[in-house]
């Protein structure tokens, strides 16, 4: 950039104004020198109020600030926490620290670097020469403009530490004290104004996000209505997420068993799941900082890929610059979920308004997760009334109908003389009262498996009632004594005479064994038998079997899973693991 004059002051009246005040002292400086030093703060002042653009406002105001002190060369570093610096804003620069896209002011470091990550710069100081024109005369890069020296100055606001601002002109190679006095009041102006800036486009950012939130919940909302199966909740949440906000990953997880799982990963634009994906021990130790932080968490770029380094989604991470974690409160006991979000954004002081929108919107996927259990109840609810209504429409009618058929058929059959041989039509008649009576029979365990009965006296008295009436003996044991939920307890009883009807038409034995087992978390049917076993099944039971399938799809639509051992030496072994809500505690 080429420097603007000014007139009234240069590089020529700075010195003459140094002199005025080491010879004479402060007290005795002209008050032409006195009246420029007030000018000159003013017109900082004014340049700073100017603009709410950072970039724009730090570009105009070193310029300005040369301009008036007539030296010709400027730039300025912002130094985040880590101490990693950019070069913010520049003027006037050598050509020689402007080759390769101003490389030299990328990379590598300095004395007034070093000191101000190390804590021990904190006023305005001369620098004796300057590495980077060191390196720059040292390596040919260029024309350096006879500079060799240069002012550097703390940009700062209270305690906190922003940067640093360093002046230079050719031939300078020393700075007075009421130069450097003059330089520390700028560079406070700058700190001040670049906080309140700060604190500006973090309002704003809090804003946007908090309208962000709005629109993501709306949606979210919408998407659980129509959501019938709740491992779909995950990808639905991804997908909103980089719809409505601008992170560019987004990451879904849940422990469970003390396993975390990768449940849903945005990025790129697009939405997949990882199941088969593992963590690492740094990675999950990563994560259960998270969840026992209770709030969002910052994570670092190295961070980020350590988390994700073991699936797909660490390939993502690697040109993003931070990440923040939030722990999902689930209310299933022992089954956190978290969430984490990376983005290009260095500083921890602008995610600040993103970490407490993060909170938030893990409180929405609570909710939705809440909501879409209650929509399930509901249509659990639904189903038992819709059994319940058909269970007495065919206790009314066809049952009706097959008992009346075996009472006509007993009558016919008994207008027929008794002697041998029968009657042909009596021996029809036999044949149609038997019939009837074994649909009678069959009708009857319909409508029971319809409409249970006998769960007054307890889950396992009503299933080895159940056996009793299939020609059954259940032996029925009992771990742990605790209440369930109504829903938990028909989903178990319905696993429960599925497998006894599975005994009686498949095994090939009169008895099975029930243990009904309760921890702290979840409650666990197990039904065993010493039959015939599967092993010999061309495919699995869960693809050849209905009514497995359907027991596998009941005890996950309950939140939990069905587990199936069979071998023709040690039988057959069901064992269902559900969920107990923490209402239900």
């Amino acid at each position: 950039m080429k420097l603007s004059s000014h007139p009234g002051i240069g590089y020529n009246s700075w010195d003459k104004m140094t002199e005025c005040r080491c010879g004479r002292g402060e007290r005795n400086m002209p008050e032409e020198v006195r009246m420029q030093e007030m000018v000159t703060l003013k017109t900082i002042a004014e340049t700073l109020n100017t603009s709410n653009d950072l970039s724009l406002m730090l570009d105009t105001v070193v310029g300005k600030l040369l301009e008036l002190t007539g030296l010709t060369a400027g730039w300025l570093f912002l130094i985040n926490e880590r101490g990693e610096y950019t070069c913010i804003s520049d003027y006037n620069l050598p050509h020689a620290l402007m080759r390769n896209d101003k490389e030299p002011m990328r990379v590598g470091t300095c004395w007034c670097v070093n000191r101000f990550r190390d804590g021990r710069l904190q006023y305005a100081v001369n620098i004796i020469n300057c590495k980077r024109l060191e390196d720059a005369v040292e390596f040919q890069w260029g024309d350096t403009a006879d500079i060799t020296h240069h002012a550097t100055v703390p940009l700062r606001s209270g305690e906190r530490m922003l940067g640093l601002l360093n002046v230079a002109a050719p031939g300078k190679q020393h700075f007075s004290d009421n130069e450097l006095a003059l330089l520390q009041a700028v560079a406070y102006q700058i700190g001040s104004a670049m906080e309140r800036m700060r604190l500006y486009r973090a309002e704003q950012r809090r804003a946007d996000l908090y309208a962000r939130l709005g629109d993501f919940g709306s949606a979210l909302s919408l998407r659980v209505n129509e959501c019938t199966e709740a491992d779909a909740l995950p990808c639905t949440v991804a997908e909103l997420l980089g719809k409505h906000f601008d992170w560019p990953f987004a990451a879904l997880m849940q422990q469970t068993q003390g396993t975390f799982h990768l449940q849903a990963v945005y990025a790129e634009g697009e939405v997949w799941m990882d199941s088969g994906a593992s963590f690492s021990k740094e990675g999950i130790h990563l994560l259960d900082r998270i969840v026992d932080h209770y709030r969002a968490a910052m994570l670092s770029a190295d961070e980020l890929i350590e988390m994700f380094s073991s699936c797909t989604a660490g390939t993502k991470c690697y040109e993003l610059s931070s990440g923040i974690g939030v722990p999902i409160p689930y209310h299933t006991p022992g089954e956190p979920g978290v969430l984490v979000i990376a983005t290009g954004v260095r500083s921890s002081n602008l995610l600040r308004a993103d970490s407490e929108v993060l909170e938030a919107l893990a409180e929405h996927i609570v909710a939705a997760k809440e909501s879409l259990k209650l929509a399930d109840h509901r249509r659990e609810l639904a189903r038992l009334e819709e059994r319940n209504r058909l269970a007495r429409d065919l206790h009314d009618s066809v049952n009706q109908i097959l008992f009346s058929l075996s009472l006509t058929a007993r009558g016919a059959e008994s207008m027929f003389p008794g002697t041998e041989p029968l009657h042909p039509a009596a021996e029809a008649m036999k044949d149609i009262r038997a019939l009837s009576q074994e649909a009678l029979k069959e009708m009857r365990a319909l409508i029971m498996q319809l409409r249970p009965a006998g769960l007054e006296g307890g889950l396992l008295s009503a299933l080895q009632e159940y056996g009793a009436r299939q020609g059954l003996q259940v032996i029925a044991d009992r771990k742990g004594l605790r209440a369930i939920p109504r829903f938990v307890e028909e989903g178990l009883w319905r696993i429960g005479q599925e497998a006894l009807n599975n005994v009686r038409k498949h095994a090939g034995v009169t008895s099975a064994n029930i243990l009904l087992e309760f921890n702290e978390h979840e409650a666990k049917l197990t039904i065993s038998d010493r039959g015939k076993g599967g092993a010999k099944r061309r495919k699995p039971a869960s693809e050849s079997s209905l009514g497995l399938s359907i027991m596998r799809e009941r005890a996950q639509s309950l939140g939990g899973k069905l587990d199936i051992w069979s071998s023709t030496r040690k039988g057959t072994t069901i064992a269902a693991v559900i969920p107990i809500p923490f209402e239900s505690e």
